[in-house]
């Protein structure tokens, strides 16, 4: 999936940026440091696999040591 976002400013640690007509704030920490205003970001979303199950594992061994614990 490729999307197409300009920089119109920066606020504080946000950059703002426009997409289709809509404005968001987007974290300046996630941008490339020579980033400024006015220019064209090519965004890149992939989803990560190994890590999503990584974090569902994480989260169902709390789980099970949540509902163990209180028996």
């Amino acid at each position: 999936m490729e999307k197409l976002c300009i920089v119109d400013r920066f606020e504080g640690s946000y950059a703002v940026l426009e997409y289709n007509g809509e404005m968001f704030n987007f974290p300046v920490e996630l941008l490339p440091a020579n980033v400024k205003e006015g220019d064209i970001l090519d965004f890149k979303i992939t989803v990560d696999v190994e890590e999503t199950l990584q974090m569902k594992k994480r989260i169902n061994e709390k789980m099970e040591r949540l509902f163990i614990d209180e028996d």
